[in-house]
């Protein structure tokens, strides 16, 4: 009979752990818009006639109420400024300078999808031909092979 003090037998740790991970109090994202993107906002701003004066690149009350107003006038949440959308509207959305073909590159909404009965229309012109098809304007029943072609009466 073996004992539980034994040297290969296992112990279990009744106590509680004592290390466990705190949350963090620290607020994630962005927390502060630094001075150059905050001078293009409101130069934006300014341009729409939301804000009024010379952009000063400082963040302030005056720059985050202007902001609000315009997301409210298009239909956007205003909670969390700026938004989004509120900057791809102003022009000074994500910049497409590391593209190879800025143009052509789909960085836009997608386009509707093609209906699926057209694009089946369509696979058949891949360059492959039936030879014993008959097409509308041909008259003269289709051939099996090793079968001889008719011949005119």
């Amino acid at each position: 009979m073996k004992s539980s003090s034994s040297p290969g037998a296992k112990s279990t740790h009744s106590g509680k752990h004592s290390s466990r991970k705190r949350k963090s109090s620290r607020a994630r994202g962005q927390q502060k818009i630094d001075s150059e993107r905050a001078q293009a906002i409101q130069a934006a701003l300014i341009r729409e006639h939301y804000l009024t004066g010379e952009p000063s690149g400082t963040w302030n009350q005056a720059s985050e109420e202007a902001m609000r107003r315009y997301q409210s006038d298009h239909g956007w949440q205003t909670k969390e400024v700026p938004d989004s959308r509120a900057l791809i509207s102003l022009g000074l959305g994500p910049s497409h300078d590391h593209l190879l073909n800025p143009e052509s590159a789909m960085t836009g909404p997608a386009e509707p999808k093609a209906n699926s009965s057209t694009a089946a229309s369509h696979s058949a012109d891949a360059g492959i031909t039936n030879k014993n098809a008959v097409s509308p304007a041909d008259p003269r029943p289709a051939t099996t092979p090793g079968q001889d072609t008719p011949h005119p009466q």
